[in-house]
């Protein structure tokens, strides 16, 4: 057996790579690609945050229903009024750990709550078990009602069998409809993708959705079919298709011993905010349990996650919510002086719309307060303002170098266009010696994996203000690479708790 870890060895070695001429290429796609692109434009419901859900209205279930049989049997909190919610609290956490343990949250089990019925009422009696044992050491057991514990056994079991059966409804019903899938494109054709489609479509119960396959070799080395699905375009046109449509999962199915040619598979695709695995179904090489995830029981190998994704993506989004209430609160006067001031300044709006790349390369409106005059703005950025630029009015140089200009964007994060924590949003048009800066920088969009941010962690290290140079753009999206690779909630904390520090620094703003 070979114990290597191919995951983090394929990721390193990506972004090794030199980029070719036909990386640089932008890629269209063609009609039917479109066509299917456009079907899976609604995002949907991952199957780990409804299985994190169920988790918590099954706790919750459990712990109200308790609290209901108290209150029938001895009034409102009149006897024990802490020790017996305490213990149905600590009862209702057990039973819910315990289904976890035993796979009772995997969305086959979710969907098949007949067959775990015997399951559920072993562990609901477990957990009941356990419960009267501590009580018999804690010698406590005699202060409480036995009829009242039986009673909220039997309503607890018929409750959790009842909601998981009105429950597995619901979940067929959107995976039927699309709303509850996981969406995923292979990546190479021919028999290597027919075998991979086939082990796939065995497995029970399936949430992944393949919405088709891409592939650089022509029809004659790769058909236009494969096991019922189109080749809809070339890797290069993937790119194009994975910003229209939300995919979740992209499937490499070329085999591992063809490393050099998924690696520069890899190094196309890495920029997407997606899933990338490697079919392991058909290889003769084996690696530690550990490197495996798997669909079912076929086995991939983990290239890339997606970035801040599922319940991460809650925590952050509530962060988003909480600080830029703050926000727009503490700094409502300074606010307000500063639009007073643009109208009595200079002619024109009080706010500046530029169109900026958001989340998957999509355009977002940024807001600012206007810096410029009104009739030399440039809301394309494709003119870099420069120290003493004649085009800033004198309101516009003071709130530049203090970043005042910036603070409308507490409303973008509020509303969820950007995030208070991230990498800057450029402007669409942006150039550095009529240069793009994803001409500038191999993996550029690789920024763009998670959703901008207000500030961000290139800011605080001294990387704002005028990009006038290739090296800055290539620092700058190092550090926002950084940032994407190490996210954390403590992290977010940190960089949006130095960003006014860091803000007394005004050097290279203007």
């Amino acid at each position: 057996m070979n114990e290597i870890d191919p995951a983090h060895r394929f990721s390193a070695a990506v972004r090794k790579l030199q980029p070719t001429e036909e990386d640089a290429k932008p890629s269209g796609i063609n009609d039917v690609a479109r066509q299917v692109a456009a079907q899976y434009r609604r995002d949907t419901m991952s199957p780990v945050m409804v299985s994190g859900t169920v988790r918590l209205l099954e706790f919750a279930l459990l712990f109200l229903s308790g609290i209901a049989v108290y209150c029938w049997f001895l009034g409102f909190f009149d006897i024990l009024a802490w020790e017996y919610p305490a213990a149905m609290a600590g009862a209702s956490l057990l039973a819910v750990i315990l289904l976890d343990i035993f796979d009772q949250y995997q969305i086959a089990a979710l969907m098949r709550p007949m067959r775990n019925v015997g399951r559920i009422l072993l562990i609901w009696s477990g957990t009941f078990a356990l419960m009267a044992l501590t009580a018999f050491f804690l010698k406590m057991s005699a202060t409480y009602s036995r009829v009242l514990f039986a009673t909220w056994f039997v309503a607890g079991f018929v409750l959790i069998v009842g909601f998981r059966l009105i429950l597995s409804t619901l979940l067929r019903r959107w995976a039927r409809d699309g709303r509850m899938e996981r969406r995923a494109v292979i990546v190479g054709g021919g028999k290597a993708a027919e075998a991979l489609i086939r082990s796939v479509e065995k497995q029970p119960y399936n949430d992944i959705r393949i919405c088709g396959i891409f592939d650089d070799r022509d029809d004659s080395r790769s058909p236009p079919i494969v096991a019922g699905y189109p080749k809809l375009g070339t890797v290069s046109e993937l790119i194009t298709f994975a910003r229209i449509a939300r995919i979740d999962m992209l499937i490499v199915s070329l085999p591992i011993t063809a490393e050099q040619r998924v690696l520069q598979l890899l190094k196309k695709l890495w920029v997407l905010p997606v899933d990338i695995r490697l079919s392991a179904h058909s290889n003769a090489l084996q690696f530690r349990p550990r490197s495996y995830s798997y669909i079912g029981s076929v086995p991939m190998l983990d290239i890339f996650d997606k970035p801040i994704n599922d319940w991460d993506s809650v925590a952050k989004r509530a962060f988003d919510i909480v600080f830029s209430l703050v926000g727009i609160i503490l700094f409502s006067p300074v606010m307000i002086a500063t639009a007073i001031a643009i109208k009595l300044d200079s002619k024109g709006p009080v706010l500046f719309k530029q169109k900026r790349h958001g989340f998957n390369n999509e355009e977002i409106e940024v807001y600012k307060f206007r810096s410029m005059y009104t009739d030399q703005s440039d809301p394309t950025a494709k003119r870099t303002v420069t120290k003493n630029d004649p085009r800033v009015t004198r309101v516009g140089r003071i709130i530049r170098k203090t970043s005042i200009d910036e603070l409308p964007q507490f409303f973008n994060a509020l509303f969820g266009s950007l995030s208070l924590v991230g990498p800057r949003p450029h402007a669409v048009a942006a150039q550095s010696h009529n240069l793009l800066y994803n001409e500038v920088v191999d993996g550029y969009f690789a920024r763009h994996k998670v959703k901008p941010g207000v500030t961000g962690w290139a800011q605080i290290n001294g990387w704002r203000g005028e990009m006038d140079t290739n090296e800055k753009i290539r620092m700058r999206t190092e550090y926002d690479l950084y940032y994407i690779e190490n996210w954390s909630m403590l992290f977010d904390l940190k960089i949006l708790l130095l960003t006014p520090v860091r803000l007394l620094d005004t050097e290279n703003a203007y």
